[in-house]
């Protein structure tokens, strides 16, 4: 039986991403810093379920994490990087605090998760890790600035990854959603006021919908995956036409 660690489990992306993983014949970890809601989710799967609660962020809990994870379950064929957090915010509306919490996750969860696995992987020669990314790494918006810093730091990774892992057998992959109705929006209320206009033409994504691209990358791995198609004629258009993309992300964006 194939294993999976999946960070940010408790919630949206990473919850739905480990219930897929588990009925399509994965053994889960399921990481997160809730214990009660990791628990929750560990009897929807059933015996699958390897309930992990750890601060990803924490790097000697990551460490601790990975030396029980190797010793009675083996190393992890798949790794997700699905922890996240952040608001969006003006830079003076953001306190230096806040801005290191959320280079915290997912930034320094995904560095630290990957690094705690990755001799094992290169050892074994193969092992896919998926980044779960956004939108704002490659087009940032105004009224964010923290939340994209964070992001374009997590895409860097897989950028620099990509470069360091070629020919080991490892892979890395960016994969990038549109708006996904979860419950991000709902502990961030002002965040929907501040999206861009043109994010109207992408159409809304459920977590369950991105758990099935993020098993397809696994099966299938690349550098980058940006999902839906609507998304990616954007990122082709800003990759073309970069002066054209950042007026309709300013010009359809929050305002000062």
């Amino acid at each position: 039986m194939k294993l999976a660690l999946i960070t940010g489990a408790s919630s949206g992306i990473g919850a739905a991403t480990a219930r897929h993983f588990a009925r399509n014949g994965y053994r889960v970890v399921i990481v997160a810093r809730n214990q009660e809601k990791l628990d929750r989710l560990s009897v929807q799967i059933g015996p699958r379920a390897i309930v992990e609660p750890v601060d990803a962020s924490v790097g000697q809990s990551v460490l601790a994490m990975a030396k029980r994870i190797i010793r009675d379950y083996g190393v992890p064929d798949v790794i997700v990087n699905a922890a996240g957090a952040g608001t969006w915010k003006w830079i003076e509306e953001t306190s230096p605090f806040e801005a290191v919490k959320m280079m915290n996750a997912p930034y320094f969860a995904a560095f630290n998760v990957t690094h705690a696995f990755m001799r094992e992987m290169l050892n074994r020669k193969k092992g896919v890790i998926i980044h779960v990314g956004s939108p704002v790494s490659f087009l940032p918006w105004p009224s964010s600035t923290g939340y994209a810093a964070a992001r374009w730091a997590l895409r860097g990774l897989n950028e620099a990854l990509n470069a360091d892992l070629r020919g080991t057998g490892v892979r890395s992959c960016h994969v990038v959603f549109g708006k996904v109705n979860s419950s991000y929006f709902d502990n961030n209320p002002h965040t929907l006021e501040k999206m861009p206009s043109i994010a109207k033409t992408i159409r809304d994504l459920s977590p369950e919908e991105c758990a099935e691209v993020i098993l397809k990358v696994a099966k299938k791995p690349r550098r980058q995956y940006i999902y839906p198609f609507m998304l990616r004629f954007y990122y082709w258009t800003n990759y073309l036409f970069p002066r054209i993309s950042r007026w309709l992300m300013w010009k359809t964006g929050a305002q000062h």
